[in-house]
């Protein structure tokens, strides 16, 4: 096997690399695209990270941190007790552009899941996101404002709009990806890279 100069070994190290936060990215751009369910996102203010998790079917996939409060308020009184605080949402930015939204997929359990559910999963968390993408979560009538009737029934609506968008692919080779789990991936790429940043934390001042 010929021996590739040292210039070239490092150009097909990188080559072979997966970003995976850029991938969810590109993906997420092309589902606001295609999906009129998703029309109204800006794909520019959001910002996807990963986050550690334990492996196997317990806890969180992922989860949206949304950077406003209703209404697209960043500060908002509350109560703590008999003192009145201010809450005010960080200030988060990338590439010159104040983020709205903070998505984090949950490794290695995200990646342990099917394609199905791998994508399911994102539905979800971009599904969250206000009809207005104001930094605010979707509010639903009642109790369960985050998911409505029922997350069960959130879900299976995930579904159906992860069907309608495979769809709507001329191919799934932009899904490559995502097919298989962490071990796999590692197995076809010369290393993963990922976006982390720690969880966004309100901060609070007495007024």
């Amino acid at each position: 096997m010929p021996v590739l100069p040292q210039t070239e070994t490092r150009r097909h190290l990188k080559l072979s690399t997966l970003n995976l936060t850029a991938e969810l990215e590109r993906l997420i751009r092309d589902i606001v695209a295609r999906s009129t369910e998703f029309e109204h996102i800006a794909p520019e203010k959001l910002l996807v990270c990963v986050s550690s998790g334990r492996p196997g079917r317990g806890g969180s996939l992922a989860k949206i941190h949304p950077l406003r409060f209703a209404g697209g308020e960043k500060s908002v009184q509350r109560r703590r007790g008999r003192r009145s605080v201010l809450c005010t949402m960080p200030t988060i930015t990338h590439q010159g552009e104040e983020m709205l939204y903070v998505i984090y997929f949950m490794i290695p359990r995200f990646l342990e899941l099917s394609l199905q559910e791998k994508l399911i999963t994102i539905f979800h968390e971009l599904y969250h996101i206000s009809p207005a993408c104001d930094g605010d979560i979707r509010r639903f009538p009642g109790k369960n404002y985050a998911h409505g009737s029922s997350t069960k029934s959130y879900n299976e609506r995930m579904g159906r709009l992860v069907d309608a968008y495979l769809e709507l692919l001329p191919t799934r080779s932009a899904l490559d990806f995502l097919e298989g789990d962490l071990a796999a991936l590692r197995s076809r790429h010369g290393a993963i890279v990922a976006r982390r940043l720690q969880a966004p934390r309100i901060s609070l001042s007495p007024t």
